[in-house]
């Protein structure tokens, strides 16, 4: 069994199935590449009845235990050379499978390849990026939507090394978990894929960015409690990522950057009456 292929949802009914058809109607699937795990959060959409006969590994949690954890599921029992964790708002195009298992194969130094993810309109995501140096910080808290964006993260043309690739659809070498462990549970959801990236990279790996495999990324998946958690998660990541592979000094200096975003943009929410801004950034203050 060459792939085993870990989709974690929750509450995503209808992108859980249009997930699953992309990848049955593949025919490098029906070709017996391997096996696919399901992880339910919890959901109570109607995703596990939609899926029970199925031909599928199925985990049921009875509430949601976060993207690392439920993930960490999967890949305890998955039986793959290799482990695909995807998203289930994504829509596998077809060759993507095959060309990330080859390029794995062609290239034994690396342990991790991450596709082009495309939008709905099939426009390139941005989903490579750079680890959050103290520069890096702080071009996304106060540059990433005024032109700075790409030197955060961004999608490519050309095969390339980079320091981590989204965790929507990220293809791994099971024997790396061997000397790098599984995904970080402390970490809920988001920076959980930048942190074990660091691991792997401090391993001696290689991660790459691979573009002649596309997988579509619609972007509408389990993070449905609007805008507010995602930056709370991301102030929580970003911290704990911090206290485990930087300095004292970087962590005194990161703090100073996020409680200065969380001012300036709870400022900005007086001003213009925005009660999201307010809201958002006082709890994220209190983080820090």
């Amino acid at each position: 069994m060459n792939l085993s292929i870990i989709i974690v949802s929750y509450n995503t009914k209808k992108l859980l199935r249009q997930c699953l058809r992309s990848l049955m109607a593949n025919s490098e699937w029906r070709m017996g590449y391997g096996e696919i795990i399901v992880v339910d959060n919890g959901s109570t959409d109607g995703s596990v009845e939609e899926i029970k006969n199925l031909k599928l590994k199925i985990i049921l949690n009875k509430t949601n235990l976060g993207f690392a954890k439920a993930n960490n599921q999967g890949i305890k029992i998955a039986q793959g050379e290799y482990i695909l964790l995807l998203n289930s708002d994504t829509v596998v195009k077809k060759g993507a499978l095959g060309a990330m298992i080859k390029f794995l194969d062609d290239n034994p130094e690396s342990a991790v390849v991450g596709p082009k993810l495309l939008n709905k309109d099939g426009t390139s995501q941005p989903s490579a990026g750079r680890f959050p140096s103290l520069s890096v910080v702080t071009v996304m808290l106060f540059r990433e939507h005024f032109g700075g964006s790409r030197f955060v993260r961004a999608s490519y043309d050309k095969i390339r090394e980079v320091d981590w690739v989204m965790g929507a659809a990220l293809m791994v070498k099971k024997n790396v978990f061997k000397k790098t462990g599984l995904l970080d549970e402390n970490i809920f959801m988001y920076m959980e894929e930048v942190e074990w990236c660091c691991r792997i990279k401090k391993a001696g790996f290689k991660v790459y960015f691979y573009p002649q495999a596309e997988i579509f990324h619609l972007g509408q998946g389990s993070s449905q409690t609007g805008r507010k958690e995602p930056i709370l998660n991301i102030y929580k990541g970003l911290i704990y990522f911090y206290q485990k592979h930087k300095s004292n000094s970087e962590q005194v200096i990161l703090k100073i950057l996020l409680k200065t975003k969380a001012i300036l943009s709870y400022i900005l929410g007086i001003i213009t009456n925005n009660k999201y801004l307010k809201e958002t950034y006082a709890e994220a203050y209190k983080l820090v």
